[in-house]
């Protein structure tokens, strides 16, 4: 799983019918600045702009929705609440 912020929405007016009744989010992996590593993730936690959101990929992302012919390689499956990291 990544763990990344919310950054932006994306609203496709034509789409493949598949894609239809998802909200479409775009996310850059935690702890980078580099806008290069974002990526769109179909949204299954409510999540919005300024969430940190867990995200899985490919088809692990699919199962997430019960079907395995949906077009997508990323979901967001959870919103953080925290982030505990010890360091040495």
């Amino acid at each position: 799983m990544i763990i990344g912020d919310v950054i932006g929405s994306v609203w496709a007016t034509r789409k493949d019918e598949k894609l239809n009744g998802l909200k479409l989010l775009v996310v850059r992996p935690k702890y980078t600045d580099d806008l290069r590593a974002s990526f769109v993730a179909a949204d299954t936690a409510s999540a919005g702009v300024g969430d940190t959101v867990l995200v899985t990929k490919g088809s692990s992302a699919r199962s997430a929705f019960g079907r395995e012919r949906i077009p997508v390689d990323s979901v967001i499956v959870g919103v953080v609440d925290s982030i505990d990291i010890k360091e040495d």
